[in-house]
């Protein structure tokens, strides 16, 4: 039996169809209307009826940046899309006709860690994306968290740094301007504007001072000293991040996904021996483990689909 998993983001729609163990036998991508709400639930209509093609599946999920409610059927609020109190599911399934689950994108890319990637064999797992912000998931006793108002597992929003640097959520310190895709250009900048003329992370500054995310993702990749330590100072944060959320949620394995964890064991392992340094009761207390994401890019589609099928199975 399969299920459709619909990945929504500001530029583009991704949609698959997804076999019980988690792979992918179809999949399809438009740009994405992000402007319109109007054009975007037809966009993922169109996408939705196309994977259908009279096949029998068990449901369909929807991963879309954003605060979902409980009962995951409303769009409280979209940050790339102007949904706010949106009754997506009830529109949905008026015009589609199947079960159709809305959930958090981070929440479904969890949720595909969880089963079929890097969180397999694990009853309790925490996952923070880190990308051009800092999102996360978290799993305990084989369920996904949602909270009370289905807001849980914005792991991006705890706060690192007292009276730190202002979020765009409207609080000041929060992990995400520390940790993410975009804290480690803008740490990279600072670094390379102190840096003597003619040193690689110094040239690759833009005109206006700001980082080329490209020729710094160039310069890690060919081991650049400099380029690394602005990447030792991200991985920093999102250790002392994971270590306040272990102190709560007791995971037995962190998962590290998002653009940033391309970089493999470079994030990784300073991520660990900041977690190690920062947690509490050390030596008294077991440590979690730690890796890499592994569905990537297909993570969200695989993961709403599957959490559509677990409703369908559930109801």
């Amino acid at each position: 039996m399969y299920a459709i998993g619909i990945d929504i983001g500001g530029t583009k729609i991704a949609g698959a169809l997804i076999s019980l163990d988690g792979n992918i036998s179809e999949m399809n991508r438009v740009p994405s209307p992000a402007s319109s709400a109007a054009e975007m639930e037809d966009a993922i209509v169109a996408m939705a009826k196309t994977l259908l093609d009279n096949r029998d599946v068990s449901g369909i999920g929807i991963a879309a940046a954003g605060f979902i409610d409980a009962d995951g059927s409303t769009v409280l609020y979209a940050p790339n899309i102007s949904w706010r109190s949106e009754p997506l599911r009830e529109k949905l399934q008026a015009r589609i006709g199947s079960n159709i689950v809305i959930e958090n994108d981070a929440n479904a890319a969890g949720w595909a860690e969880y089963r079929f990637g890097a969180g397999r064999g694990y009853t309790h797992m925490t996952m923070l994306t880190s990308g051009t912000g800092v999102g996360g998931a978290v799993i305990i006793d084989g369920r996904l968290v949602r909270g009370g108002f289905g807001a849980a597992g914005e792991l991006g929003h705890v706060r690192v740094v007292n009276e730190g640097l202002e979020c765009g959520c409207g609080a000041h310190g929060c992990l995400e301007q520390y940790a993410s895709g975009r804290a480690l250009l803008r740490i990279a900048s600072e670094r390379a504007r102190a840096l003597p003329a003619g040193t690689p992370l110094r040239a690759a500054l833009e005109t206006d001072g700001t980082m080329d995310p490209d020729a710094l993702r160039a310069l890690l990749e060919d081991g650049d000293p400099n380029a690394h330590e602005a990447l030792t100072e991200v991985a920093h944060w999102l250790g002392r991040g994971c270590a306040s959320i272990a102190a709560v949620l007791d995971p037995q394995i962190f998962v590290i996904g998002g653009g940033v964890a391309s970089a493999g064991a470079a994030l990784l392992d300073p991520v660990r021996a900041s977690f190690q340094r920062e947690m509490s009761a050390r030596g008294f207390h077991p440590e979690p483990d730690f890796a890499i994401a592994e569905l990537v890019n297909d993570a969200g589609v695989v993961g709403a689909a599957d959490l559509a099928r677990e409703r369908s199975r559930l109801d």
